[in-house]
């Protein structure tokens, strides 16, 4: 979905509509395996945010978000959960998998502060939309970084229907770090329970941390368009 047509849309849609209930009802989740705020960064590495942008183009920080939106045109719903998610005035670009080697995570309202309205940002996003009324959807972006900070980490993305959050959340992480446990050489199981292949790879050490931002809810019971959406916004 072009987030360009969304911004043309915008103008046709009648003002007097808004979104109601399910966003503010739904489930929310954001886990972390070691259990640390995503903001929790030395505060030396908050200078190099503020070097001016060369080539090649390599993230030095990223910073999760989500939302949710409800609307009866399925576009402007999306736009809805664009503006919870605080990057509606951005034009996102979304780009693969790689957390770059050394990159910081840093708060969402860190993050933000750097952009300005019409930047170009590239993104790692998940979205779903649904407008079945009661109808569980979710989308996840889960993160595994590995142990040397030379070393690239993995972004996963996941939307699913009738999933809980934290199921969802679960699974998008088991992605990221078998995706990573896959090209560190760590051997595992691929059909054991991931609670069991994630103590595999905490006892590589290779593997340091694991997480996940979930955006779930439920769709509208009168039947307009209900999007979530998780994503991971790169900064350089």
């Amino acid at each position: 979905m072009a987030k360009r047509a969304s911004r043309k849309s915008r103008g046709g849609t009648p003002a007097a509509w808004a979104p109601t209930a399910p966003c503010a009802a739904g489930n929310e989740a954001e886990a972390s395996i070691e259990g640390r705020p995503a903001s929790a960064q030395p505060a030396a590495a908050a200078s190099h945010l503020h070097s001016p942008l060369t080539l090649p183009l390599v993230a030095r920080a990223v910073f999760f978000t989500k939302g949710c939106g409800v609307h009866r045109e399925r576009l402007q719903s999306f736009e809805q959960a664009l503006r919870r998610a605080g990057i509606a005035s951005l034009n996102l670009v979304r780009v693969s998998s790689i957390f770059p080697p050394g990159a910081i995570i840093v708060s969402r309202e860190r993050g933000l502060a750097r952009l300005q309205p019409g930047q170009i940002a590239f993104v790692v996003m998940s979205q779903v939309d649904t407008d079945e009324p009661n109808r569980l959807i979710s989308a996840s972006i889960g993160l595994a970084t590995p142990a040397d900070p030379r070393a690239y980490g993995y972004l996963s993305e996941h939307h699913a229907y009738g999933q809980t959050a934290k199921k969802s959340g679960d699974y998008a992480e088991d992605l990221a770090a078998t995706m990573l446990a896959s090209t560190l050489g760590i051997e595992f199981d691929p059909t054991k329970d991931y609670d069991e292949r994630r103590e595999i790879y905490r006892m590589s050490g290779r593997i340091v941390r694991t997480r996940s931002i979930t955006q779930s809810a439920e769709g509208d019971k009168n039947g307009p368009w209900t999007t979530v959406l998780a994503a991971a916004v790169f900064l350089f």
